[in-house]
């Protein structure tokens, strides 16, 4: 190993090490929030020390504890992920030690429940999710018994109030406490482009279940939160206090217009809603920023710190994504297919390299200038450099609008589209599997197609071993065999596949017994960009994570430094007069100096990335005639394909006793499908089957 890779591994055995003594730190202080050691023996020591400062003042304190070790977290994720990229050892050598490493922990990536309300869940998981409930039951054991043990008959709390009014007001208040404890995690899975999750091997898309989870805690914490309120006011004949904005403590009515937005977005995220009013629940979810802008003013900005760490790495991202979708990319061509799906392909800049299984979002104006959808990547970055491509089945209105529009006779030589992305895992280990066994369920075959062509890229270096790939899917009708004709690209393939790779396909068509159709009916289309039109680069450029870094670093450097000065020469003077600030003021101030600096720095950063590393590529490809020839690498595809008309995949006979100390199993379709593998793949189950679900249903 050469210096440079060990003075790598050295950097990233620190960062590791640091991560994992703030990870303690922060766990241990939201252990202790709700006990009195932490108010009397912790926290009232810090306010007398830096709450009297003339530079924060009270925020000063939660600013310390629980904002800057996270966007420290952040930015130790960006620099570790930028050395894991740069390093040619990860890359390259990982083979038979990483899948020692790796089959160590193997168990606790097996599917542990199946069934119920939370879908599919891992050991790993459950156990992070027992963690998180047991922290919540101990803050709210805590807040309870302080409550019933503190406010006797004899208390001077009862202020007039029956016993069982000012245990509810106090009851009140600790419900508020305990979503806030989920409220500042919420924002933290949603984040694209976030190093925390793509450190630990996580993408937003596979964490989308844990949003939803925090989600729903929150608004049942919430509504809780203000049901009892309001029944205390009506008991102690106080309604007016429903309409009371405080100057300088909590505003309630700020509060009650947050949760009303929170109850309208969580109307709208149950199935029955989401899936056939889909519009409705994307454009709800916009009421967020309502949401966390009236939380602020009714908690104040010094409370309000608490939850804003995750929230502030959800602005970055995205702002970034904003600025993305400012443009429109170079779409070159399109396969329609007779099952109403439509291949788009789009120039991408060589320097973008993505992971197998990434997606990206689409906007098509013409259709919808509002509406974004996510579609997984068919291509490889490593197979098709300047290509991207991907495939959209029509199941939905905007979905089939674009289907009708492409299959129409009538000719379009331009088609505006912005995108978001891609987003994916920051690196795969399909290679660490001596199988791999993909099963999927209509479109959910598009994640396996980027993943054999990636490793039909790497067959043809020689530089790793391919594992033997096996794909099983299922389709309703024979029109939809046609989508297999998308496994290989439209170019990059010009020699035969390598003879190390071993792929078989086993097809199975539900709803008809015999051939029906020409699945070969393909239909080519060509574009013709606008000269406006730009090809699908990084955001950020090449070292898109160093980048990333200096904007979370360098944002939050200048925000500290605003805060600073208006505390110093606006805030502290006056409230050395009046001893009294607008809590509103102060919030608004807060949330406006993060705005700026977010804005500042992310633009500066998207505009040097854009002034770099794009070389234009002048060359003609003759794109309908390449559509049209049959290579013999396609011709190798359809030998190794078994089709099976009238029936439906066996999945236990096919996956229970395949050979190999670990198979791969992955499957992205209908949920019936990805509980019957994963009850096949359980824990406890068969140990050489390493499950994995690929679902992009949220």
């Amino acid at each position: 190993m050469r210096s440079g890779e060990m003075n790598k591994e050295v950097i990233k055995k620190v960062i590791t090490l640091l991560t994992m003594v703030i990870l303690v730190g922060t766990t241990v202080i939201w252990i202790m929030m709700p006990t009195s050691t932490y108010k009397k023996t912790w926290l009232t020591p810090m306010r007398a020390k830096l709450g009297q400062s003339v530079y924060f003042g009270k925020p000063g304190v939660n600013l310390l504890v629980y904002m800057f070790p996270m966007i420290l977290l952040a930015f130790l994720g960006c620099i570790y992920l930028h050395l894991k990229k740069q390093s040619s050892f990860d890359q390259l050598n990982s083979g038979v030690e990483e899948r020692k490493k790796r089959d160590k922990f193997g168990a606790l990536r097996r599917p542990m429940l199946v069934k119920g309300p939370l879908g599919i869940v891992t050991v790993t998981e459950v156990m992070l999710l027992t963690m998180f409930m047991a922290l919540l039951l101990w803050s709210l054991t805590n807040y309870f018994y302080h409550t019933f043990v503190t406010i006797t008959p004899q208390s001077p709390a009862i202020n007039g109030d029956n016993l069982w009014e000012a245990r509810l007001d106090s009851i009140a208040v600790r419900l508020g406490l305990t979503g806030n404890i989920c409220l500042a995690f919420l924002f933290y899975p949603v984040a694209r482009c976030s190093s925390l999750l793509a450190a630990i091997g996580l993408t937003s898309e596979s964490s989308i279940k844990y949003h939803i989870w925090l989600g729903h805690l929150v608004m049942a914490l919430f509504t809780s939160h203000g049901l009892c309120y309001v029944i205390y006011w009506i008991s102690t004949n106080q309604i007016s206090q429903m309409l009371k904005w405080d100057r300088t403590g909590i505003s309630n009515l700020a509060g009650e217009i947050s949760l009303v937005a929170g109850l309208v977005m969580w109307a709208t995220t149950y199935p029955a809603i989401r899936r056939r009013f889909f519009e409705v629940f994307f454009y709800t979810h916009y009421l967020y920023m309502v949401f966390m802008l009236f939380f602020v003013f009714h908690v104040g900005i010094s409370y309000s710190l608490i939850s804003l760490p995750g929230f502030y790495i959800f602005l970055v991202d995205r702002f970034l994504r904003f600025l993305q979708s400012r443009n429109n990319v170079k779409l070159i061509s399109a396969r329609v297919l007779p099952c109403d799906t439509v291949e788009l392909n789009f120039s991408k800049n060589p320097m973008l390299m993505y992971s197998p299984n990434s997606l990206m979002f689409v906007s098509i104006p013409s259709i919808s200038r509002l509406q974004w959808h996510p579609f997984t990547i068919t291509s490889s970055s490593k197979l098709e450099p300047e290509k991207l491509s991907v495939m959209i089945k029509g199941q939905g209105k905007w979905s089939n609008t674009l289907y009708q529009m492409l299959s129409s006779s009538r000719q379009i030589d331009r088609l505006a589209v912005s995108i978001e992305g891609p987003y994916g895992p920051s690196s795969t280990d399909f290679l660490r599997h001596e199988s791999l066994v993909m099963v999927s369920g209509g479109s959910g075959i598009t994640p396996f197609i980027s993943i054999i062509r990636d490793l039909i890229y790497t067959s043809s270096t020689n530089t790793r071993k391919i594992p033997k790939m096996t794909l099983i899917c299922a389709f309703k009708n024979c029109s939809d065999l046609s989508i297999l004709d998308l496994i290989l690209p439209i170019t990059g393939l010009t020699t035969e596949i390598s003879s190390s790779l071993d792929i078989q396909i086993k097809a199975f068509v539900t709803r008809e017994k015999e051939p029906t159709c020409n699945r070969n009916i393909i239909k080519p289309l060509c574009f013709k960009p606008s000269v406006t039109d730009q090809p699908i680069s990084p955001i950020l450029g090449a070292n898109s994570w160093l980048c990333l870094a200096t904007i979370l670093s360098s944002s939050f450097v200048i925000f500290i430094i605003i805060i600073g000065i208006i505390t110093r020469y606006r805030i502290y003077p006056m409230e050395q007069i009046s001893k009294k600030y607008n809590s509103a003021y102060k919030s608004l101030i807060y949330l406006l100096s993060i705005s700026v600096s977010v804005v500042a720095t992310s633009t500066v950063a998207v505009f040097c990335g854009k002034q770099k590393h794009y070389k234009k590529n002048d060359r003609n490809v003759d794109v309908l005639s390449l559509m049209m020839n049959e290579s013999s690498p396609q011709q190798f595809l359809s030998q190794s394909t078994c089709i099976h008309y009238g029936e439906r995949p066996n999945l236990k006979k096919l996956l229970v006793g395949l050979k190999g100390s670990s198979v791969g199993v992955l499957v992205c379709g209908p949920m019936r499908m990805r509980r019957e593998v994963a009850k096949i793949c359980s824990f406890g189950s068969a140990n050489n089957l390493q499950y994995e679900s690929i679902s992009f249903t949220w």
